[in-house]
């Protein structure tokens, strides 16, 4: 077997598992009257940051936590936050105070008893390998997989709130950048 079929079989393994009752009830609390903020560190961040941009395509309005431009989280705002282990301070901290606040929480990490599990208001839980030994097992570095597979995960959501939504493959295109 090949390395391109084992890291597939995995990310298969790990998709496999997350549930699309947690990809609906993320989905009901996403709304386009809602702010969307992300946060995440590391390459869970890029993973939220790519989850950003494709909101922005379907015509939502959305802000990394973080990034200079982002105004203040208030209530009635919804957060996506992400983190493997579930305890990463620099998400965990954040999203505790956005959820006294006021703001809906959505927590997206591998393991559904974590501190950030228990305080989203929606859970998703994508149980790939993480750098702290979470979830599915890998052959790959540190969270690949968990990185891989919110990647994936977070598509197929924005995927639901498109069809939701109406929004069609040409309505995202003309939100995509035509700089490039």
């Amino acid at each position: 077997m090949s390395l391109i079929d084992e890291v597939v079989k995995e990310i298969n393994t790990v998709m496999g598992m997350v549930n699309t009752e947690e990809l609906s009830e993320a989905e009901a609390l996403i709304q386009k009257d809602k702010r969307i903020f992300v946060l995440g560190a590391g390459r869970s961040g890029l993973m939220a940051k790519s989850f950003a941009m494709r909101l922005m395509h379907i015509g939502y309005t959305v802000y990394v936590i973080g990034e200079t431009i982002s105004p203040s989280i208030q209530s009635g705002d919804v957060l996506v936050s992400v983190s493997g282990s579930g305890k990463t301070g620099s998400v965990l901290e954040p999203t505790e105070k956005a959820k006294q606040a006021g703001v809906k929480v959505i927590a997206v990490t591998s393991n559904a008893h974590s501190p950030l599990a228990e305080v989203g208001d929606a859970t998703i839980v994508v149980p790939g390998a993480t750098k702290g030994g979470d979830g599915v097992q890998s052959i790959q570095l540190l969270s690949t997989l968990f990185d891989q597979s919110v990647h994936i995960t977070l598509d197929v959501l924005c995927l639901m709130l498109s069809q939701r939504d109406h929004v069609s493959n040409a309505s995202a295109k003309a939100e995509h950048s035509n700089l490039e």
